[in-house]
This record gives structure tokens, C-alpha cells and sequence, in this order.
């Protein structure tokens, strides 16, 4: 099979190279499939350049996400027949055969079915950050009708599937934004209210439209810290699936409010709290509630390209097309 890989870390033009590898078979529990598409996240190429600290073991084929339809089972694996049409995620986690390759194999725990009316594109967008929007809404979508949700960053991807998995479990969204193309997609995702960021009454905002927020799904705590503790209900949870430096919080402020400030990585989730990710995600997805951010598409020769763009954090989603579906 093709396959892009890596086997030392660097950057991406210095080891990132595409090669004939013998095809592999799947062991006892685990998969194979075709990959007709290969999402690129920021995980991505941040382990590739050595910031997750993971060396690679001989080789590394990346991207944790993707789309195609079975191949080849292994031993005890059931209820997955050949030819089905299925999404991936964590395909290279603690796994050399990432997504972008022509195939891929994987345990087959993290392999779900991808209903026939959504794309492989579609399908290539979910895993980490839909999955994250799912455990950074709580993990259940039951708890969360009739509440409020902020979502900042809401064109981001995993914004993207906070507004539409919020929506989808009959949540009210409000999301934060910076431009008129981001506060397009946002909309269009099925926000309630869009605002800007940089407003200097966007609280204010906030407040009028749906009055105190029961959940924040945020991607700058640090940064916008102000704002969420004045949109804040009480109690109310702020989840954060991205940061960077040093943060202080209100301790005092927050525990008169009973916060909750969660911390959410993917890679750390317990085996329930994935499964309860994946369960609200596949549902949705079934119900058509799911859609795919603008696709910025690459072949399979142009992973240094296209992983080169994720590291420049373009509005919409990267997407390696290796096969036609």
C-alpha cells in the first residue's frame, strides 16, 4: 500500500515521506479499512514535530481521523462485515497505521459505522474534535435540553460540533466569533446568536439573549476568562479543550458560584467517557445533524502541504482524499 510516514520527529518537509509499505493484516480484534479519507488536526502535526513527546516506533503513518469502508477483520471481531462503510478516530494512537495510507488498521473499538447518507469527508471531520465537543458538553446530551451553551470559537472544528451536538440535544448556543466568514459558518452550524469577541458589550450580548449560560466550551481560557465569569449562571461549567501558559482563576468568585472548570483532552478520557462521546456523536450523525466544515482537499503526495496549512489554522477542515469512495 502508499502510505505517508515519519520515523524521526521534525518538521514536515524534513520527514514526512510517502512510501510503499506491505499491506497489513489485521490482528485478533482489530480492522482494516480502506481509507477513502484522512482528517488533519493540530494533534496531528504537533506529535509529528515532537510537542506531544512521542517518538516513533520504527515508523509512524499519522492523522488520528478518517473515513472509508472495511477491508479485512480479525480474529473475534464481530458485527462488522466487509464492505461496510465506517469512520475512525484515534487511528494512530498507540498505533503505528494511521490514516494517511491507503489503508489502515485499527482496534476495532474505533471503528464506527458512517450511515450512508453522510460523506466520507464528512465522516474523514469527526473524530477528535467531534468527540471532544461531545465530552466538552458533558459527555450526555439528555442533561443539556433546554440549557444554555457559549461556545467560543465557534467556526473552529471543534466548535463546529459543539454548536450542532448542543443543537442536536436542544440546548440554546450562543457563539463568539471574530469575522463575517467565521460568523457565516457559525450560523450556518445552527447557533442561536453569533457575537464577536472583540465587542466591548458582549457580554451584555450574551446576557440579553439567553441570560446566564449553564456551560462554556472554550478553546482560551486564559483570554477570555472575563468574559466567562460574567456570563457565568450559577452553578456552570466552563470546559476547556485548549490552553496555553499560565492561567489564575477566581477561586473565591467561582466557589461561591459552585464552577466546575474541566480540562479536556482526548487522549485521557476514561473508556466510559469515550464510549458516551462516541454513542452522542453517532447518534447525531444518524439524524443527519452533523455537517462538515468548508473541505480544503490534498492527495496522499501532498501531506507536507497539507499539514504544513492545519499548522497555519485556516478556516475549515483539511482533508487528505486517498481513494474514491
Amino acid at each position: 500500500m502508499k502510505a505517508a510516514l515519519y520515523r524521526r520527529n521534525g518538521p514536515p518537509a524534513e520527514v514526512l515521506e510517502v512510501v510503499e509499505l506491505e499491506l497489513p493484516e489485521p490482528g485478533p480484534g482489530e480492522i482494516r479499512v480502506r481509507i477513502v479519507a484522512s482528517g488533519i488536526n493540530p494533534t496531528d502535526w504537533k506529535t509529528r514535530a515532537g510537542l506531544a513527546n512521542r517518538v516513533p516506533d520504527g515508523f509512524q503513518i499519522p492523522h488520528q481521523d478518517g473515513a472509508g469502508v472495511v477491508d479485512a477483520v480479525g480474529n473475534g471481531v464481530t458485527g462488522v462485515d466487509v464492505g461496510r462503510r465506517v469512520w475512525l478516530y484515534l487511528a494512530a494512537f498507540g498505533n503505528r497505521f494511521g490514516t494517511a495510507a491507503e489503508y489502515s488498521v485499527v482496534p476495532a473499538d474505533r471503528v464506527i459505522p458512517l450511515p450512508d447518507s453522510a460523506s466520507f469527508d464528512l465522516g474523514a471531520c469527526l473524530g477528535v474534535p467531534a468527540l471532544t465537543a461531545a465530552r466538552c458538553l458533558g459527555g450526555n446530551p439528555e442533561v443539556l435540553k433546554g440549557k444554555n451553551v457559549l461556545v467560543a470559537g465557534g467556526a473552529g472544528a471543534v466548535g463546529h460540533y459543539a454548536i450542532e451536538l448542543a443543537k442536536y440535544a436542544g440546548a440554546r448556543v450562543v457563539a463568539t466569533v471574530s469575522s463575517d466568514e467565521k460568523q457565516a459558518l457559525a450560523e450556518a452550524a445552527g447557533a442561536d446568536l453569533v457575537v464577536r469577541y472583540t465587542d466591548e458589550d458582549v457580554a451584555q450580548q450574551v446576557l440579553d439573549f439567553c441570560g446566564p449560560v449553564d456551560r462554556i466550551v472554550e478553546v482560551a481560557l486564559g483570554t477570555n476568562l472575563d468574559l466567562d465569569s460574567a456570563v457565568l449562571g450559577a452553578p456552570a461549567t466552563i470546559s476547556t479543550y485548549a490552553a496555553t501558559g499560565e492561567l489564575t482563576l477566581p477561586v473565591g468568585e467561582f466557589m461561591r458560584a459552585n464552577t466546575t472548570v474541566e480540562f479536556v483532552l482526548l487522549y485521557g478520557l476514561t473508556p466510559e467517557q469515550l464510549a458516551d462521546a462516541v454513542h452522542w456523536t453517532s447518534q447525531a450523525l444518524s439524524a443527519d445533524a452533523l455537517t462538515a466544515l468548508p473541505i480544503i482537499p490534498f492527495a496522499l503526495d501532498q501531506v507536507v502541504e497539507a499539514q504544513d496549512l492545519v499548522e497555519q489554522a485556516p478556516v475549515g477542515k483539511v482533508v487528505l482524499r486517498v481513494a474514491e469512495g
